[in-house]
């Protein structure tokens, strides 16, 4: 047993001290997830690595509810949390490049931009989520391989599946995911 499965069991049985061992252990592998996640962003994010871990320890420890079931439960909801901070994050920026609180310029005065990678994380998480009304199973294959970094043996291990059917389930996750982007960037207007 790990020293973080060990500590989210004392988290569970109500040890009071556990939480505050648990962020020293947990926080370089959580900095690591938010850097390779931010790796992924636009240039110029204005959320940093250190922020994004920050915001989800503070949304992992507002849910006091959750039994961890391990370590590898304990980094996929890491990783959920930063996929949910980043596309607020995302759609908090789009609503504000399409009016938010903006006046009206004529746009023949304007220089249009391409489309921004938030547009891109926003139609990754839709996709995701339909994914998930469908197959909830390899919709959380792709958050803790993807958005967790766990290696197939990991996630394998924590969904319960053997290896071989996490690799199934990943390619098959790929092409679906990859089929309703395209489509959902096809049927979108162009602005």
């Amino acid at each position: 047993m790990s020293e973080v499965t060990r500590i989210l069991q004392s988290i569970e049985n109500g040890d009071p001290r556990a939480a505050g061992e648990l962020l020293p252990l947990v926080y370089e592998e959580l900095r690591r997830l938010a850097a390779s996640k931010m790796a992924r962003e636009a240039p110029g994010q204005t959320l940093q690595p250190t922020a994004l871990v920050h915001e989800a320890w503070l949304r992992l420890g507002a849910n006091q509810d959750a039994p961890w079931e391990g370590r590898a439960h304990f980094f996929g909801a890491a990783a959920e949390a930063m996929r949910r901070i980043l596309i607020d994050n995302a759609r908090r920026k789009r609503a504000q490049r399409h009016g938010g609180g903006r006046e009206r310029v004529d746009i023949l005065e304007m220089e249009l931009a391409a489309p921004a990678p938030d547009d891109e994380l926003l139609m990754v998480n839709d996709a995701l989520e339909r994914l998930a009304a469908v197959d909830k199973p390899k919709a959380e294959l792709v958050k803790l391989h993807y958005f967790a970094g766990l290696s197939f043996e990991e996630a394998a291990g924590a969904l319960g599946i053997s290896v071989s059917t996490a690799k199934r389930w990943w390619d098959f996750a790929r092409a679906w995911l990859f089929d309703q982007i395209q489509n959902q960037a096809r049927s979108q207007p162009e602005e």
